[in-house]
């Protein structure tokens, strides 16, 4: 049976996305501002969960109508099937947003969808009151220039949370941008890949499961996995199709930072992820950066001068970074910062820019 889903993501990331999506075999899939729209199958629902390194979260949408008063956002949300996917005992709590819509109160839009669901759902369970003692089945809406659509929650916990960092260093990177950075600069597995401001490793480990193609869900669980309506069997399948397409080969990953208890977190994270093996930690100062190898990739995410330190003390790191870096010939990199000034303290213009955002920060992605 086809299902339509959403897959929200970070701006700039649509077209990531939405390739991803395409190389999976998705069909219809029509990128749109922070959101990717495609058609699948129940089993699907297994393997975008497993596969996507970009996408925030997996939605079930279970229906897109006009919603410019209370009672088209009643009457829209009581006309969909609930009752074919959520049981009798289930947990429904209702969370969304509202943007540029005549419908702006959360609190009032959130209560008006559960009355609707409730009513929906008296119809095939005969019940005055549900109990939502069982599994939960977490309802989402989005409410945009007087649009609303309703989705089931199939990831539980953003996929971004590979699983593999439960404690970060400061200014951390979310995953799925890092992924993202790692993919724009065109990092395939092969030559010599360097962070020199790793942190937590995020962009270091990101790098290697890209390298070897393994699926970053992996090791994780999803919400979809209890809900009785799906086969069981498609996550194993899912998870066993995702490991035969792994890549086995020779790497050179290197992840260095000038604090000695970052480079350890890093190391500990990698060690969770399954990829230390193939990534080389070590102390050492990105300003002295240099590399034996003559060609290579760098991708780095350096202090923005926001929160870890000033904006004048971050752009003289950036101008002996520079420095640094262009003394490495033949050496391509994607630095991504929010700092205003950084091609003029970098002391190079980038031969490419990309617009992101690094959680709500807006940044740029500047390529060398």
């Amino acid at each position: 049976m086809d299902l339509m889903f959403c897959m929200p993501c970070l701006f700039g990331l649509e077209g990531l996305v939405g390739n991803e999506l395409r190389h999976m075999g998705l069909r219809d899939v029509a990128p749109e501002n922070g959101r990717v729209y495609f058609v699948g199958t129940e089993e699907d629902i297994a393997r975008v969960n497993l596969r996507s390194r970009f996408g925030e979260r997996l939605l079930l949408v279970l229906g897109r109508f006009p919603a410019r008063t209370f009672d088209e956002l009643f009457e829209g949300c009581r006309a969909l099937p609930w009752e074919d996917y959520i049981p009798g005992d289930a947990a429904f709590p209702v969370t969304g947003w509202a943007l540029e819509s005549a419908l702006h109160s959360v609190p009032d839009c959130q209560k008006i969808v559960k009355k609707a669901v409730v009513e929906a759902m008296k119809r095939r369970y005969r019940v005055e009151r549900f109990p939502e003692s069982g599994g939960a089945y977490q309802i989402r809406f989005g409410i945009w220039k007087d649009s609303a659509a309703l989705y089931l929650d199939c990831s539980g916990v953003g996929l971004y949370k590979r699983g593999y960092r439960p404690a970060q260093v400061a200014a951390p990177l979310r995953e799925t941008l890092a992924a993202a950075m790692v993919d724009i600069a065109r990092y395939r597995g092969r030559g010599e890949f360097c962070d020199p401001f790793c942190g937590g490793g995020t962009v270091a480990i990101e790098a290697a499961l890209a390298a070897r193609n393994r699926a970053p869900g992996l090791y994780r669980h999803f919400a979809a996995e209890s809900w009785g309506w799906l086969d069981r069997g498609i996550w194993e399948r899912c998870a066993q199709e995702a490991r035969d397409r792994e890549f086995h080969g020779d790497y050179t990953i290197l992840a260095s930072d000038i604090d000695p208890h970052a480079v350890e977190l890093a190391r500990a994270n990698a060690l969770r992820a399954g990829v230390a093996d193939i990534i080389r930690f070590e102390v050492a100062d990105a300003r002295k950066f240099a590399r034996s190898c003559d060609r290579g990739t760098l991708v780095t995410n350096p202090p923005y001068g926001e929160r870890m330190m000033e904006q004048r003390e971050a752009g003289e790191l950036y101008r002996d970074f520079g420095e640094a870096f262009r003394a490495t010939a033949g050496w391509s990199a994607a630095i991504i910062s929010s700092h205003p000034q950084f091609e003029k303290c970098f002391g190079a213009r980038a031969a490419k820019r990309r617009k992101l955002y690094n959680g709500m920060i807006p940044c740029t992605l500047y390529l060398y």
